[in-house]
């Protein structure tokens, strides 16, 4: 897959701008960059999901796009997914079993041909182990509404998977899976024999799979740059990169100064009429002040052609003193039949935190809700002191059309939202650019308790280490589920509960039953 000067740009001007790259088969793509620096962008064109302004894509052999966001049509079952996903390979079968009676060597040896390449023969067994690693084995006749977000996202990654396409493009992929499933995704991945080009917050899964990363962060020549090595070396490499690159502004800034200060004052002093002392040679000295004029003038003008412009100022998340003291929260045993069995009390104090663990279906979403007084237990109790807040996986802003800034002035102040983005509708920000909305409204309420489910679901990884740090630091209390393997191990110090998988046919969508989790309306004051 190839691209020539590829650009596509919105009404606040270019998101993608003049990208150029190739990958071959084998090669293992990562995305990074900020929230609203294009990543989606770049995917849906590289999928031919988006026209571009400018430039083109060549693709070559078959292509899937796993999006974040996986949209479904009314009535649509698992099996109707599954059936999409098999189709060239049950076709492919077909056309064999169709050219061998009656034989026609011609038509049988390129269905063969077709059938070999794409594996057809296996199709079923990899979509098999595929629904079941990803716990997405639900029975075929399940409506795809009737299950919870996580649960289709994973069933449409599992019938993508088993689709063996030659180009692989896959958004967030690790949203919504467990340990396990996370494992067989990176497994697959490297094993993938074609292109795979991915934008992830996972850390993990970059370092583990990727053979090279693009940046589409700000850059000293303004070029998109590619690396090796994996995101650990990559994030290094960064740090060094915008040390240069702040150091050579500032000389470059210096030296323009000095020498704009001293055309400034060959120029005065040649307007004013200045005559070199009497004596001999006086007119060569006036030639030369007017010659060292010019020079320095010169030598101001390559200076600015070749100067490079100021680094932007990076958005760095500054999290707001959030006051607590005493007992927060305390839970009794809990039970939500057939979703979430708490065995032992929950207590929360000013600054304790604690990790929810389990594998997907366990019920830690279910039990967030239930510490949030969301979803009423069938047995226990949960008694709050101040304020509790929620962040759910996701979220739905009630006015779409309202702009971050009416929704939440405080983002700006928070870093998490430029003012350009503030003054966006919200239909038009990226979902991450969202759901940094959605983590200041939360934060602005001052909130003395933080019920945090997979909170680095599509956050960009600069903003994941920061919130990381905060979550370590504050005095409120915290509770956090999360899948990221990298946040699990930065908080394994943290108190834990362990919560066990319930039985398949109990799981809803949690989202479905109590609505809206997180008040988007706006800033709670």
């Amino acid at each position: 897959m190839t691209t020539q000067d590829l650009t596509k740009g919105y009404e606040a001007g270019p998101v993608v701008d003049g990208i150029s790259l190739t990958v071959s088969a084998g090669q293992r793509l990562g995305i990074i960059g900020e929230n609203g620096r294009g990543k989606t962008t770049l995917l849906r064109l590289l999928a031919g999901d988006l026209t571009p302004d400018q430039g083109t894509v060549t693709r070559h052999g078959s292509l899937s796009l796993v999006q974040q966001e996986m949209p479904f049509h009314q009535g649509e079952t698992v099996g109707d997914l599954l059936s999409e996903a098999l189709r060239e390979s049950r076709d492919a079968l077909s056309e064999l079993d169709g050219a061998a009676e009656p034989f026609d060597e011609q038509r049988y040896t390129e269905a063969l041909a077709h059938a070999e390449s794409i594996e057809a023969w296996d199709a079923e067994r990899r979509a098999d182990i595929a629904l079941k690693a990803l716990d997405a084995d639900h029975d075929k006749a399940t409506e795809l509404a009737r299950l919870s977000v996580g649960q289709r996202y994973r069933v449409r990654l599992a019938c993508l998977l088993a689709e063996r396409a030659d180009v692989l493009l896959l958004d967030e992929p690790t949203n919504h899976l467990d340990a396990g499933a996370l494992t067989f995704l990176t497994e697959r991945l490297r094993q993938h024999h074609g292109v795979v080009v991915l934008v992830s917050h996972d850390r993990t899964l970059l370092d583990d799979v990727c053979t090279q990363l693009l940046d589409l962060d700000p850059t000293p020549d303004g070029e998109v740059h590619l690396h090796g090595g994996g995101y650990r070396a990559f994030k290094e490499a960064k740090r060094a990169e915008r040390q240069r690159w702040e150091q050579r502004f500032a000389q470059e800034e210096a030296e323009h100064d000095e020498l704009a200060g001293k055309v400034e004052r060959a120029q005065s002093r040649l307007k004013d009429n200045w005559r070199p002392p009497k004596g001999a040679f006086k007119h060569k000295r006036s030639t030369r002040a007017a010659n060292k004029m010019r020079n320095v003038a010169r030598r101001l003008e390559e200076l600015d052609d070749q100067r490079v412009d100021a680094p932007p100022p990076p958005l760095r998340f500054t999290p707001p003193e959030l006051e607590a003291s005493g007992d927060l929260l305390h839970a009794t045993p809990l039970e939500v039949p057939g979703r979430v069995t708490l065995t032992e009390p929950i207590s929360l104090s000013a600054g304790e935190k604690l990790l929810v663990v389990g594998p997907n279906g366990a019920g830690k979403s279910t039990l967030l809700n239930v510490l949030a007084g969301r979803i009423t237990p069938a047995q226990g109790t949960v008694h709050h002191v101040g304020k509790v807040a929620l962040l759910a996986q996701e979220s739905v802003f009630e006015n779409e059309e309202a702009t971050a800034r009416q929704l939440c002035p405080e983002a700006e102040e928070l870093g998490l939202l430029t003012g350009t983005d503030l003054a966006r509708p919200v239909a038009r920000l990226s979902t991450g650019q969202r759901r940094r909305l959605e983590l200041a409204i939360l934060l602005s309420g001052s909130p003395h308790v933080l019920l945090l489910d997979e909170p680095t679901n599509h956050l960009s990884i600069a903003l994941v280490d920061e919130l990381t740090e905060a979550l370590r630091q504050t005095r409120a209390a915290v509770a956090v589920a999360t899948h990221d393997r990298r946040m699990r191990t930065d908080f394994g110090s943290w108190r834990s509960v362990t919560l066990d998988s319930p039985s398949r046919s109990h799981e809803t969508s949690v989202a479905s039953e109590v609505g809206p989790l997180l008040s988007t309306g706006r800033c709670a004051r």
